[in-house]
């Protein structure tokens, strides 16, 4: 099968698995004090600096905190925002991911007051829209760095800049785009990431804490990770995090430039369709397109033998239509007619020469029985 859903996850690099190999037989707590667990607890130690390192803390000056995942970092992220704060009003995109929506709308059963921002046919937030939105009410600002639909890349710095003169928290979900474009780190407070969408295992995210930050903790217990997220870490997760954000560092040139040829050759073999969302601005190893007529969820079945999207998986089969490309402006029949392509660092020219020719002539032969 070709893999083209990169966005939802990504293969996990040999590199990796070498890493978390050893820890399979070293059962050591990172938290006890013998020498099982202080081996356990160095290899931790090196993958949450081998993590802060690629996010673009050289210092380490931050608090790297180890999760689930980032569905977790965004709910502490924006639920801790308000707890730890007289303010009552978050302000976020209407592209965001749904664990910063959905996080956002439980929020504001709680009586706190929200704003979601709209975008345009771009995918871009207005920012004398934000400017307004964002006031001395505003707790945090929750942008996402590249979405995960549409690979559009939001303004994070003048974002950050608003929110920041408003006396307010940025929150940047930048799953997507971490390891791959810069992130202006020294302008956000909080920072999600995940280890799955950059060739790393699923189960562990982090939450960068900028330094300086005061932040209530997630879970009580044990008192680990400086007493901000109680529970035992799993030494073969962090230390295949931390060897995939290594990687992801040393490489980020060479699978810059890899997309780039990739995408040049994914364009030009989907001309006849419709990008959807802006052309500049954007991750270009991500690919939404859609195409009158066609039934996307269709063409998924038609073509066994490629793996791609029709949106995100956390909304797969729901049923209802892409949120990010009602935002839009996109009616229900053209987001039903839109697939994502995903590709990475192991997707090969091959892989995007047969997997267009399979998705053009498959939506061709949907058009002619239309």
């Amino acid at each position: 099968m070709i893999y083209l859903d990169y966005q939802a996850t990504t293969p996990l690099a040999p590199e990796v698995r070498a890493a978390m190999l050893p820890w399979l037989d070293k059962f050591g707590n990172p938290h006890s004090p013998h020498r099982a667990g202080r081996e356990a607890a160095a290899a931790v130690a090196v993958a949450q600096s081998q993590v802060a390192i690629t996010l673009g803390d050289d210092r380490s000056d931050g608090r790297l905190i180890f999760t689930s995942g980032a569905t977790e970092a965004a709910n502490w992220a924006l639920q801790a925002s308000v707890i730890q704060s007289e303010r009552r009003k978050i302000v976020t995109i209407a592209t965001e991911h749904a664990c910063v929506l959905d996080t956002a709308r439980w929020l504001e059963r709680q009586q706190i007051d929200l704003v979601v921002l709209p975008v345009g046919t771009d995918g871009l937030v207005d920012l004398d829209r934000a400017k307004s939105a964002i006031d001395d009410r505003t707790a945090v600002v929750a942008a996402m760095l590249v979405n995960n639909e549409i690979g559009v890349i939001q303004p994070i710095q003048a974002l950050a800049d608003l929110a920041h003169a408003a006396g307010a928290l940025l929150f940047c979900d930048a799953v997507q785009g971490f390891g791959r474009i810069p992130l202006p780190l020294d302008h956000c407070d909080l920072v999600a990431i995940s280890s799955h969408k950059i060739y790393g295992p699923k189960g562990i995210g982090a939450l960068w804490l900028r330094p300086g930050l005061d932040w209530p903790p997630l879970l009580h217990g044990g008192g680990q990770q400086d007493g901000l997220r109680s529970g035992t870490l799993s030494p073969m997760l962090c230390a295949g995090f931390g060897a995939a954000a290594q990687l992801a560092g040393r490489l980020r040139e060479e699978d810059h430039n890899h997309i780039n040829l990739l995408a040049d050759l994914a364009e030009k073999a989907f001309e006849t369709w419709t990008l959807n969302g802006g052309r500049s601005h954007r991750y270009r190893g991500n690919l939404n397109l859609r195409r009158a007529g066609i039934d996307a969820n269709r063409l998924i079945s038609d073509v066994r033998d490629v793996a791609f999207s029709a949106g995100s998986a956390c909304a797969s089969g729901s049923g209802r239509p892409s949120h990010v490309l009602q935002a839009l402006g996109l009616d229900d029949k053209a987001a039903r007619a839109s697939i994502r392509l995903g590709f990475g660092r192991y997707t090969t020219v091959q892989d995007i020469e047969t997997a267009s020719a399979l998705i053009n002539d498959a939506a061709a032969a949907q058009l002619e029985w239309a």
